[in-house]
């Protein structure tokens, strides 16, 4: 490990420490900053988010058809390490994961009830839903593992994201203190961001327990639920991406495909397919309206808790999503790479919310607007509560716990992955120990966030917590992502007229 290296670990490591020193000892103070920061953010920066993410989105379209669609990430006769469909695989798991489970029938039963329970409700909540788990977030993945596979795999350069800014600030620049700080910056984000998602998880999965079985939703169940868990992954972990993270994601996949068809055959399936083809006119048709509406005279309220916690979200998840798919996207073109990371999982989002959304809304118009409150009342159970009104719905609920221990794991393990290459000199096989460490840190963070947030009151009261987080860390890194642009166009641009990259006419 080089100095530079050295120190952005043990920077990240005591800012990490620091927090969940705080998040423990002091969760009063820490839930006070925390909504000091989540207002900050909304009312100051929702603008930045919302012209942000629609620039990525730009840019990802532009550079697949661009004359640098055809460029090889990695030398010119390099061939993908995996095959499209572990690809795909490994995509997906890392990049939605729990969240797809989490919100599957939550977010659109919000939305429901939320614009009034009628079938214009229903439309609207749909076509949100798109929005927020389409194209937008895997744009803002493209662009950070679109740069860092070229660097690393076309430059020979380390899998750091501060060597993205090489032509930006020259390599005494990364090499120095403003290097330094992006590259602690991404590791925080990455923190913040999976440390969201692994708490969210661990609300569901006590919640479905609590359903099934009676289990309490109490902070010891939770820290239990975490301990056993984060054992598990790091145990995956330390395996590889060839073993352990690519076994699972293939796992996860085929959970994930048998709970949709069961969902599917038990469910409307026509209205299913219906709400699919609706939901994906109108997400396409309002796209650009959608990504720049912000209501400059009025409450942002909604806008802050959804679509820019959303987006902060994964603006925060980007450090690893991005790492992770540059790791495993040796060899493809930049029209490839963009085409699997951009569209595969929109679509499969889009069919993901269809199902589970339209089970949902279906069932609260059959049952009464009373049921979609009631079932919107605690987040995590939501798709439990709709479960239980389709047949095998006891067995659905079990395998969407299994789902989301198994999303879980190849999500908590490739962070904890990618965290150990940041701040290992970019190595793409960074050690155990280093594993270790992120892993437990991770966990620990996790159950910090979900404790301040709840004391007081009860444990679904993490949830604000949690989405806090990935909005504070999320700002800084935003203005990163924005210069990763700049960096791609000028870097293919020096390496045209240099004569290193020939580009077929």
């Amino acid at each position: 490990m080089n100095k530079k290296n050295e120190s952005v670990y043990y920077i990240s490591i005591a800012i990490t420490l620091f927090l969940i020193v705080v998040g423990v000892f002091a969760p009063d103070t820490f839930k006070v900053v925390g909504e000091g920061a989540y207002e900050f953010c909304v009312n100051k920066f929702s603008w930045f988010y919302l012209v942000g993410m629609f620039a990525f989105v730009v840019f990802a379209i532009w550079i697949a058809f661009s004359k640098y669609g055809l460029v090889r990430l990695g030398p010119d006769d390099s061939r993908p390490d995996y095959s499209n469909a572990s690809w795909f695989a490994m995509l997906f798991s890392a990049g939605m994961g729990i969240g797809l489970v989490f919100w599957g029938v939550a977010e659109p039963l919000n939305h429901f009830v939320s614009a009034g329970g009628t079938s214009e409700a229903a439309n609207f909540a749909i076509k949100k839903s798109f929005f927020h788990w389409g194209l937008a977030p895997w744009a803002n993945y493209t662009i950070l593992g679109l740069a860092l596979a070229y660097f690393q795999f076309r430059k020979n350069k380390p899998g750091l994201i501060s060597t993205i800014f090489i032509p930006l600030i020259g390599e005494k620049g990364v090499k120095g203190p403003i290097g330094k700080t992006i590259d602690v910056l991404a590791i925080f984000a990455t923190v913040a961001g999976m440390a969201t998602s692994l708490g969210l998880g661990t609300l569901q999965i006590n919640s479905g327990f609590n359903h099934l079985f009676g289990m309490p939703k109490t902070m010891t169940v939770i820290v239990a639920i975490v301990v056993i868990i984060t054992i598990f992954y790091i145990l995956t972990a330390v395996t590889g991406v060839d073993k352990g993270i690519k076994m699972l994601s293939d796992l996860n996949l085929w959970l994930a495909g048998g709970l949709v068809v069961a969902a599917l055959l038990i469910g409307p399936t026509i209205k299913i397919i219906e709400t699919l083809t609706n939901g994906m006119g109108a997400y396409l048709g309002n796209f650009i309206q959608d990504s720049l509406s912000i209501d400059s005279f009025g409450d942002k309220t909604w806008l802050g808790g959804w679509t820019i916690l959303y987006w902060a979200w994964w603006i925060a998840w980007a450090p690893f999503v991005g790492t992770f798919i540059a790791r495993i996207s040796r060899g493809r073109t930049i029209r490839e790479f963009v085409a699997g990371v951009l569209i595969f999982p929109t679509v499969g989002s889009a069919v993901w919310f269809s199902i589970f959304g339209t089970l949902g809304i279906d069932a609260s118009m059959k049952q009464g607007f009373d049921f979609a409150q009631s079932a919107i009342s605690e987040t995590s159970t939501a798709l439990f509560k709709v479960f239980e009104l389709y047949p095998f719905g006891t067995v659905l609920s079990l395998v969407a716990i299994v789902l989301l221990i198994t999303f879980f794991v190849t999500s908590a393990n490739s962070a904890t992955f990618v965290l150990g290459m940041m701040s290992s000199n970019g190595d793409l096989n960074p050690s155990n120990k280093k594993k270790v460490v992120w892993g437990v840190l991770l966990s620990t963070f996790a159950l910090a966030l979900i404790y301040s947030g709840a004391k007081g009151g009860n444990i679904e009261s993490g949830l604000k917590m949690l989405q806090t987080a990935s909005l504070a860390a999320a700002l800084p890194f935003a203005v990163v992502l924005c210069f990763c642009m700049v960096s791609i166009v000028k870097t293919l641009k020096s390496d045209v007229a240099s004569g290193e990259l020939k580009i077929e006419k």
